[in-house]
């Protein structure tokens, strides 16, 4: 049953479907400052109260009738490593950490952790590559922690050490087409012979832009090999294939508009971030007013224990993904601009926040509501009001 759950998640079954007209996006109330600063002292609550003694955060305890394939120990350990790394950024990026005795803490006790386990990570088995979030999300959170004020000269080496220990490893597991994906169902090959995945690969060149920003260049082929990927992966509206396996059936549901409405506005700004001038501010707002004029494509496969059971072959865990990635987008836009886009879509990210303070989009052994969270946090950063 675990394998079948791989099959359907990776291939993104769905049945087809015709496209919904475009529409314009609803006026619901934007978000206040106040209620984006309360949603997230909430969220901060709840990452503090959930960390692991060890400073991580999420584990294998909670399972459910049809789980991810999750080859032990590795899938967990990569799991594990990433949604502690999201949280590190969520808490470094979301909270008032310099004032909060607490966050201060718990921060110290995560970026050890983080400095110890991931330099060792590596994939699962020839099949299941999950390593490659970790180190693409590792690299985010390594970056703001490098990033952070008072850091010493002798952490912020040790920093800079393993966020290039996190370039080797995405070097030795790129795709042999370039770009990343997290499965090889193909031969299990010492390089991956995986489909390069769409919004993987632009998970990882957002995470090697904010290295770049810092002034720690990743390596340049990677980099020039994953925008050409995403490249063959994008259609002329802007949405992209869930991979390049797909490219044989561009108008699949999963493949079109509404499919790739959670994973739009991830490619998109990565391909910004990396010098493309195609996609302008235009793009930029087309994909944020799509994503609330539709936002109930996502929503009704928010929580859904079957991965790509809903419509468009929609997948739970892309909601506070594509939310994440829209509030990079929002950040992006011009002043005016940011401050009105990030108030509508801080509205649809609080209207989800559970009476415990935690996000979540889908039920995955216990990292789904650490993970959520995470996200939810790193939107609502991009939320707040800018000024003019």
């Amino acid at each position: 049953m675990s394998r079948v759950a791989a099959i359907l998640l990776f291939f993104g079954l769905g049945t087809a479907l015709a496209e919904p007209p475009e529409e314009k996006p609803t006026k619901a109330p934007p978000a206040t400052e106040a209620e984006i600063r309360d949603a997230m002292e909430r969220g901060v609550e709840f990452l503090l109260a959930r960390q692991n003694p060890s400073g991580s955060w999420g584990s294998a305890r909670n399972t459910k009738g049809l789980n991810i394939f999750a080859p032990i120990p590795g899938s967990h350990r990569a799991f594990r490593c990433a949604v502690t790394a999201m949280s590190i950024e969520a808490l470094i990026r979301a909270s008032d950490w310099e004032r909060n005795e607490e966050t201060r803490k718990a921060l110290v006790l995560a970026e050890d952790y983080l400095l110890e386990y991931l330099p060792q990570l590596r994939r699962a088995t020839p099949v299941a590559l999950y390593n490659v979030w970790a180190h693409g999300y590792g690299v985010q959170a390594l970056v703001a922690m490098h990033e952070r004020p008072r850091v010493s000269k002798k952490r912020k080496a040790r920093i800079r050490e393993v966020i290039e220990s996190q370039f080797d490893m995405l070097t030795r597991f790129e795709s042999v087409d370039g770009g990343w994906g997290y499965y090889d169902f193909r031969y299990g090959t010492k390089q991956p012979s995986s489909s390069s995945i769409s919004f993987v690969s632009g998970a990882i060149l957002c995470a090697f832009y904010d290295a770049k920003v810092a002034g720690i260049d990743p390596p340049e082929r990677l980099v020039t090999r994953a925008i050409a990927s995403i490249n063959r992966q994008r259609n002329p509206n802007n949405s992209y294939f869930y991979g390049e396996y797909l490219k044989d059936r561009p108008v699949r549901d999963i493949n079109r508009a509404s499919g790739s409405l959670g994973r739009s506005q991830c490619c998109n700004i990565a391909l910004r971030f990396w010098g493309d001038e195609s996609v302008d501010d235009e793009i930029l707002i087309e994909w944020l007013d799509r994503l609330e004029a539709r936002n109930f494509w996502l929503d009704i496969g928010r929580k859904r224990p079957i991965p790509h059971e809903s419509w468009a072959a929609i997948a739970g865990y892309f909601f506070y993904f594509g939310h994440y990635y829209a509030g990079r987008c929002v950040a992006e836009l011009p002043p005016e601009k940011a401050t009105e886009y990030g108030a509508r879509l801080a509205a649809l990210i609080l209207d989800d926040q559970e009476k415990d303070g935690s996000w979540w989009d889908f039920p995955f052994y216990d990292y789904h509501q650490q993970y959520g969270t995470a996200y939810a946090l790193l939107t609502l950063v991009n939320c707040l009001p800018v000024d003019e």
